[in-house]
């Protein structure tokens, strides 16, 4: 099943947020069928929307590469089934046969005596500020649930993050309106000459320096790497990342730890910065700024910069939420959302993939592309809650036209096998293709750009 060319809704909408061409937009069509469609939200229209503008700006940059100026890309199909399946990459993966750990058992829905909370307890850092906020005897769910059920939703959420933990209570009604993508600032430094480059892989010889941890920053950082940008990825050694989270999101890219509070390390860090075209951030406004390190920091010292931020809340969320930190699950139920899909009992829902985190990824990947496609010198802002906001306010009318090709959906065609640091991994391809290869273990590749 093909969608014939056209003007889709949800991918202008999109296209424009990121500061595309709008007539760009008519050379994107569909094809397949995914099973995003479930629920009373467009999760669909949001998926094949955010893949369809990376794929335009991919197109845009390989022009602009191609002519040495402003081209026009060629036409692209998305296929839902590809879309589909690499917004549940987490689920399909198999590490040497295992099932990926999901959600821990502290992680989840809980009834509190005015209503419902959800908390993330999947980082042990997290879980012990859970259990030490709550006074918990024991980091065992029977214990957490009569905890929340003697307090107000509110009081836990307060109580918890207070702690350094994360519960948020389960909102009512949708969150303010945020913006689904802002330009901050346009510095008018060019960066880096780019010349050619090979044929798919528009991005190949820009530098990304990945400060990203979990699903969103990551899912960027893996599409540019995959359009042959060399991608390093720098974490603190005291923060691990979970095995089974960087098995999924560790594609197209190294990892390296640093230490920022020891000079030997900050002074490679220092060095990484120096060399970069892009970096990419994914921690909470104000972690990065203690360091010197913010984006005005950044653009200051290195004009030609693109410098992406991503964080859950949004910058204009009201204090103390935009300083606070978030993921995917908590902000669905902070926004509404978790309300919106709520089951005949009551109990809070889902949306079928955690597609505020998938599609925030590849528009954080898309305007990269597009700034790099316009000379670089640019800090763009993206957070899950203004991509929560977009998928109950902007594409409340965008419903794809053809309305039900789920039943034909299957996720078989788009599952890949290959090895890696963590052993042979089942995992989904890229909408945009594959791998060359696996991901390395995590922290273990050295803090060093490749030669050009």
């Amino acid at each position: 099943m093909v969608i014939g060319w056209g003007r889709d809704g949800g991918t202008a909408q999109a296209w424009e947020a990121v500061g595309g061409a709008p007539e760009l937009v008519e050379r994107v069509r569909f094809a397949g069928a995914g099973d995003l469609g479930e629920g009373p939200l467009p999760v669909r229209e949001l998926a094949r929307a955010t893949v369809a503008v990376c794929g335009l700006a991919a197109g845009e940059l390989a022009a602009v590469r191609a002519a040495g100026a402003t081209g026009d890309p060629l036409p692209l199909v998305v296929d839902e089934g590809a879309v589909a399946t690499a917004f549940v990459s987490e689920r399909h993966l198999r590490v040497e046969g295992r099932p990926a750990v999901a959600f821990a058992p502290l992680s989840g829905f809980w009834r509190a005596a005015d209503g419902w909370v959800r908390t993330h307890a999947n980082y042990p850092h997290h879980e012990a500020a859970l259990v030490r906020a709550l006074g918990l005897p024991s980091p065992a769910p029977e214990a957490l649930r009569a905890a929340v059920a003697a307090r107000t939703a509110v009081g836990v959420q307060e109580a918890v993050y207070g702690a350094g933990g994360l519960a948020v209570a389960v909102a009512g009604r949708y969150g303010d309106p945020q913006p689904l993508v802002e330009t901050v600032r346009t510095t008018g430094e060019r960066g880096r000459v780019l010349g050619e480059a090979p044929p798919g892989r528009p991005v190949t010889g820009v530098r990304v320096l990945d400060l990203t941890r979990v699903i969103a920053g990551p899912v960027a950082t893996r599409t540019l790497g995959l359009l042959g940008a060399d991608v390093l990825r720098i974490d603190p050694p005291a923060l691990p990342e979970s095995d089974d989270a960087y098995a999924d999101t560790g594609f197209g890219k190294r990892s390296a730890l640093l230490d920022l509070a020891r000079a030997a390390d900050r002074a490679v860090f220092e060095g990484l910065l120096a060399e970069a075209d892009v970096v990419v951030t994914g921690y909470r406004p104000g972690a990065l700024e203690r360091y010197g390190l913010g984006a005005r920091d950044l653009l200051e010292r290195w004009p030609g910069l693109v410098v992406a931020e991503l964080c859950a809340w949004g910058w204009r969320a009201p204090q103390p939420w935009a300083g606070r930190r978030g993921f995917d699950s908590l902000v669905q139920a902070g926004y509404g959302i978790a309300a919106a899909c709520a089951g005949p009992d009551g109990t809070p829902g889902v949306l079928p993939a955690q597609a505020l985190d998938h599609g925030t990824g590849y528009l954080v990947a898309a305007g990269v592309l597009r700034a790099l496609a316009e000379g670089g010198g640019r800090q763009l802002r993206f957070s899950l809650a203004g991509t929560a906001s977009w998928l109950v306010r902007g594409l409340a009318g965008a419903r794809a036209e053809d309305g039900g090709g789920a039943r034909e959906y299957e996720a078989e065609p788009w599952l890949r096998e290959t090895g890696s640091g963590y052993g042979v991994l089942r995992h989904a391809a890229s909408p945009f293709g594959q791998w060359p290869g696996g991901p390395s273990r995590w922290g273990t590749d050295r803090a060093a750009w490749l030669p050009r």
